[in-house]
């Protein structure tokens, strides 16, 4: 998919009603955890942000997610979009997603022209509520890496997100005999899953949507 037919059918998309819950749902973990869908969040939340950038290479859509570096944690070694928590400076939750791209892989504020915010997204495990904001750049980004927070970049194109062989689907077990039964993204031999594999399952709507 060429870059400016992306970013038509992106901004034709975004006029429609956000597909929210039911694209989420598409490539969530079973069993559900609902706490993700209800309108009551606890009371002690924080907010976050993270940035999908869309950006031209050969004429292709292309977007940068990171995998997160192996640490005593809920999303050690997960693939991402750069982003993270709302801090007391940033003015909104663009404002945070912007900054994080930069601190994390040298974004440039300034380059990101935005389309607009998709759904939010609750994550019960880390207690955030995650905006993500929809931008793109005429210019493929200088990535720099922040090496503390990334172990490394991947630069992913948006019509591999259209290949049936990189939709998949496993058992993750974790401690105390607890398995989820997990659809996912493999994307660049990365296993995309979680929230993450929910908003790109909202991207692949809103794209859907922006045909008609």
């Amino acid at each position: 998919m060429d870059f400016e037919s992306v970013l038509n059918l992106l901004e034709n998309g975004m006029k429609h009603p956000l597909p929210g819950k039911e694209a989420q749902l598409s490539m969530s973990p079973n069993p559900v955890d609902m706490r993700r869908f209800d309108p009551k969040l606890p009371d002690n939340h924080r907010k976050g942000a993270v940035l999908i950038l869309l950006y031209p290479y050969k004429n292709k859509a292309f977007f940068p997610l990171i995998k997160r570096p192996v640490y005593q944690g809920v999303h050690s070694g997960q693939i991402a979009f750069p982003g993270g928590k709302m801090e007391e400076e940033d003015g909104d939750e663009v404002d945070t997603a912007l900054r994080e791209a930069w601190e994390e892989v040298g974004i440039l504020p300034e380059q990101v022209k935005l389309i607009g915010r998709m759904s939010d997204l609750f994550i019960p495990t880390s207690n955030f509520l995650v905006s993500p904001v929809l931008g793109y750049s005429e210019v493929v980004p200088d990535f720099v890496p922040e090496e503390k927070e990334v172990a490394r970049i991947i630069q992913a194109a948006v019509s591999t997100l259209y290949e049936p062989s990189i939709r998949k689907q496993k058992i993750l077990e974790f401690s105390n005999n607890f398995r989820l039964d997990t659809p996912y993204f493999e994307v660049d031999q990365e296993m995309v899953w979680g929230a993450t594999a929910m908003i790109l399952s909202e991207l692949l709507q809103i794209l859907e949507n922006g045909k008609s």
